[in-house]
């Protein structure tokens, strides 16, 4: 490890002057060398240390994501080596967020923050899966670099973000004392869904998936009641256990459509469904308007997560609250960041993938 000098890591001799990236290339990850980045003032270099992949990596990379970007990485935590910004000084270790809000447009002062203008054209370069990476003034001085806790390792840090986003998401369907919620699909995030219902107070949480070895996760970790996305009787499941009500919240943790309007017919009258999952550009669906007002069913969408809800987000996971660790099933060096996307691709018998860095 280089030693901390005023403000910055010294170099080890044997360090090259390129990093290696990775990029999205004809739906494939191509890891390429290039050149180290410099920080300008006011900005911070980062080693990374772990950086999770996410629905929405994989999305851009075989599929048709919506936001043009095609940077991978938007998970990533490490240690400051040069620091040219003041109050973050080499040898930190830290959390990065990818995008970061004004906090004081139209959209960031009505609770819009990831629809703020900024937060789109702010990033991280080359991105967060590349060994290192400049933190820009902007993420940094509106809260986008945050301290770890000793306790918190890389690893667990890597899912801060995706943690937050499920955070925001609920604040969008709050829930009460006693409530049912459905989690469809049940990944990485929508473990964090059901983990965080449970914690608000949900009496009964159904976990909702077509993939045996997900089903089966959540049944030892305990966070729900595991019901088969192709199980005939699921709906009547769900209302047996809900006084014939259906659930209060649907927490919708996948892009596929069908899944979304199985969301909306499981909830009761008056209740919500959340879009969370990623969809392709594009997708549309069926969709009774006439069943939805009757019903009175509130349909809300939830988009990434603002610097309030990733500080939330470490607050629950260092006070013991939230436990992402029992998550991460599979670690890949940078390397072999194809292998890792390809292996998350599957998912048959992944939740969270994680890319270890050098730091």
């Amino acid at each position: 490890m280089a030693r901390a000098r005023h403000g910055m890591y010294i170099y080890p001799r044997e360090w090259p002057a390129a990093v290696k990236a990775a990029f999205v290339s004809d739906q494939s990850v191509e890891v390429r060398e290039v050149d180290d980045p410099v920080p300008g003032p006011g900005e911070v270099l980062v080693e990374m240390a772990a950086c999770g992949i996410c629905g929405s990596d994989v999305e851009r990379v075989y599929g048709s994501y919506s936001q043009p970007s095609m940077r991978l990485g938007h998970e990533p935590a490490g240690t400051v080596v040069q620091s040219r910004a003041g109050g973050i000084s080499g040898g930190d270790r830290v959390f990065t967020h990818h995008h970061v809000p004004c906090y004081s447009c139209h959209y960031c002062t009505r609770g819009s923050e990831t629809m703020c203008t900024e937060y789109s054209k702010s990033n991280l370069s080359p991105c967060g899966l590349a060994q290192r990476y400049v933190v820009p003034r902007h993420n940094i001085m509106h809260g986008g670099i945050i301290r770890l806790p000793e306790k918190i390792t890389f690893e667990d840090a890597a899912l801060i973000e995706p943690l937050a986003c499920c955070i925001r998401a609920w604040r969008k369907a709050p829930i009460s004392e006693g409530d049912a919620i459905g989690i469809i699909g049940v990944g990485a995030t929508g473990m964090m869904h059901a983990m965080l219902a449970k914690s608000m107070g949900a009496s009964k949480v159904f976990c909702i998936d077509t993939n045996p070895f997900r089903l089966e996760f959540a049944r030892k970790c305990n966070v729900g009641e595991p019901i088969g996305a192709t199980d005939p009787d699921r709906m009547d499941k769900i209302l047996d256990g809900t006084e014939n009500r259906g659930v209060d919240v649907a927490m919708v943790a996948t892009g596929n459509i069908g899944a979304l309007q199985e969301g909306i017919q499981m909830v009761r009258k008056g209740g919500t469904a959340v879009m969370f999952g990623v969809p392709s550009t594009g997708a549309a669906m069926n969709l009774d308007m006439a069943g939805l007002y009757s019903r009175e069913v509130t349909l809300a969408s939830s988009y990434a997560a603002s610097d309030r809800d990733t500080r939330e987000a470490l607050k629950l996971m260092s006070s013991g609250g939230i436990d992402v660790s029992p998550l991460i099933t599979h670690r890949y060096p940078l390397e072999d960041s194809q292998r890792a996307f390809e292996h998350a691709r599957g998912g048959a018998d992944s939740m969270k993938i994680v890319i270890t860095g050098k730091a």
